[in-house]
Order: structure tokens, then C-alpha cells, then sequence
């Protein structure tokens, strides 16, 4: 059995977290090579910033009968396209083509030293993948940061969504404007340095679960762990620095206005995610609204949009509570 079987054999028999020196859990690889995906990886490579670059992608055709429409699913910071596997399964017993990337910076995909990341370029290299792939227009579904990255899309290539829907999306709101302080990539870096196991549950436990933990969710924290215990951990560091740079200097909250295709948003209403408030000085955190606070009212900025709250679950319905997510998406394409 692979070292992570072995790990989730004692998550499974209830065994308490790993002590500090394990804190971050076994290496399975800075690219996920030793975490399996439930669809067979697919590659697109090609060039970004002057070096070579590839993203992972799961491509499933539909198990019914077809009925013409892909849909695209983009995952959040602390997600990977694997989460969406049960989703993905549901959408392709509906009759629907999906495809859900590894954005560039996450996951199977390349992490290149020194990138300049920012939801503009990561949406290019979704069109050029989604191209390469001859979908024509799709149904765009964002969580999280893939909200962000999801809108971004919709922003620059309005022709090619036929509609958005986001699901618990940061962006929604400029965090910085409501009193998080600008933390510089070195505090980033300095911070990602003392990420582990422990503090991943920690804080999906206390923001997306609203306490309450399942065994299940104990392989999305090591995927995630298992990246920074890898040999070659340091460059995964570097890119989530990188990346939470870019999450909380580039919000589309300001540009909702202009987003011309109708938009759904789904929310768990106990999601307690409002990114970075934990930095905030302390008289200044209330005001920084969480996911569902700015939804509130991000819905009345968007021409077209509707808001559907899924009151008993947090920031990943999808992982939560698929069923119920699943009706709700599924909804939310047909109408």
C-alpha cells in the first residue's frame, strides 16, 4: 500500500495528527505524481512567460446520452480538479461533457519559478487549453478562487460562456478596502513556511466545515499536505505565496457590473471564509464580509444574476454534501 493508503488507513481508525516532525504528512510528490485522480489525466502543454508549461485536466465525456454542453470546473486555492470527482460524475450521468484543470501554480500542473500570476493569465491558459480541447461555448463553474478565475474568464471571453455559476467565490468582495492589511510576498512566504497537515484541517475546520469534521475530508488535507512534504516542497511553498498575493491584490468585486452573461451564484451559508481577515487588526475583522455576506450583495451588482443559499453547509458543498449540491447545479445549468 502507497504511503498516503497508509496514512488514511489511521485517519480512518481515528489516529490523532501526526506529531510536528510529521506534521506535514508523507511526500506524496510536489505534482501529486503519488495521489491518484478518479479520471485519467489528460496534458496540455504550451508556453507561458518564456518557459515551457502544462496543465493537468480531466476530460470525461458524457455517460448518457449527450446533450451538447460542456461544462468547465475550476477549483479553489485549497482544492484540486480531483475534488470535484463526484461532481463530475454527476454532470457526465446528465449527459454533460466536463473538464476540470489544474490551474498553473496548483496541483498536477507546473509550478514555474518565478511566475507572474494573475486570474488574467491563468484564464489565458484556460482558453488556449479549452481550445485545444474544441469545446466551443461552455457553462463555466468557479469555487472558491476558481470563482474569481471563473469571472475573469467571462470578463475577457464573454462569447464563450453561456453562463457562470459560482460557487461560495472569493472576489466578491476587496478585502484589502474592508481593513486586511497588504501582507508582501516575503510575510507570505514566511507564512506558507508554517503550513502543515495540522494547520490545513485547523482552518478548513474552523471557515468551511463550521466544526464539524467527517473522515472523508481527511484525503482533501493530504493532498494538500503531501505537496509541501515532498522533496521539492519549497517551490510548492513558493507558488502558494505567490498565489495568495494575487488573490488578495486582484478581487473582481469592482467589476460585476460589466459581467454579461447570467450568473448564479451558490452558496453554503455557514462558510465563514472571508480571506485573510484573520490579519486584519482585531476592531476591524467584523467588517470584513464573509463569502456569503458579499454574495448578498454581488448578486444585486451582476445585470443578471440569482442567488441560491444552501443554508446548512460552508465553503465546499461540493465535498459537504454532494447530493444536495449536485440538485442544486444541476438546476442552476438547466435554467
Amino acid at each position: 500500500m502507497r504511503r498516503f493508503g497508509w496514512m488514511m488507513t489511521l485517519a480512518l481508525l481515528g489516529a490523532p495528527l501526526a506529531p510536528p516532525a510529521l506534521a506535514a504528512g508523507p511526500d506524496i510528490g510536489a505534482d501529486l505524481e503519488h495521489f491518484d485522480y478518479p479520471y485519467p489525466v489528460r496534458w496540455f502543454e504550451t508556453r507561458a512567460q518564456g518557459a515551457p508549461v502544462r496543465m493537468a485536466y480531466l476530460d470525461v465525456a458524457p455517460i448518457a446520452a449527450s446533450n451538447g454542453t460542456t461544462v468547465v470546473l475550476l477549483h479553489g486555492k485549497n482544492f484540486c480538479a480531483a475534488t470535484w470527482g463526484e461532481t463530475i460524475r454527476d454532470l457526465a450521468a446528465r449527459g454533460y461533457r466536463v473538464i476540470a484543470p489544474d490551474q498553473i501554480g496548483f496541483c498536477k500542473s507546473s509550478k514555474p519559478e518565478g511566475f507572474q500570476y494573475s486570474f488574467h493569465a491563468l484564464a489565458n491558459l484556460t482558453a488556449a487549453l479549452l481550445d485545444r480541447a474544441g469545446t466551443g461555448r461552455v457553462v463555466m463553474v468557479g469555487h472558491s478562487t476558481g470563482g474569481v478565475l471563473a469571472t475573469r474568464f467571462a470578463l475577457l471571453y464573454p462569447s464563450r460562456v453561456s453562463q457562470l455559476v459560482l460557487v461560495n467565490p472569493l472576489g466578491l468582495n476587496d478585502t484589502l478596502a474592508e481593513g486586511v492589511p497588504y501582507t508582501p510576498l516575503d510575510g507570505l512566504r514566511a507564512e506558507e513556511a508554517k503550513t502543515s497537515a495540522g494547520s490545513i484541517k485547523a482552518y478548513q475546520l474552523r471557515n468551511y466545515y463550521n466544526g464539524r469534521w467527517r473522515p472523508a475530508y481527511d484525503r482533501w488535507v493530504a493532498m494538500l499536505a503531501g505537496q509541501y512534504a515532498s522533496a521539492d516542497g519549497a517551490r510548492v511553498r513558493e507558488a502558494q505565496a505567490r498565489l495568495s498575493d494575487m488573490i488578495e491584490t486582484q478581487p473582481v468585486a469592482a467589476e460585476l457590473p460589466r459581467v454579461g452573461v447570467p450568473v448564479t451564484l451558490i452558496i453554503g451559508q455557514l462558510d465563514k471564509t472571508a480571506f485573510r481577515a484573520n490579519t486584519a487588526p482585531e476592531a476591524l475583522r467584523a467588517k470584513v464580509r464573509t463569502v456569503p455576506q458579499a454574495a448578498e450583495s454581488a448578486v444585486k451588482a451582476f445585470p443578471s444574476a440569482r442567488l441560491v443559499r444552501l443554508p446548512t453547509l460552508g465553503h465546499a458543498p461540493m465535498v459537504e454534501d454532494p447530493a444536495t449540491f449536485h440538485r442544486a447545479l444541476a438546476h442552476a445549468i438547466r435554467n
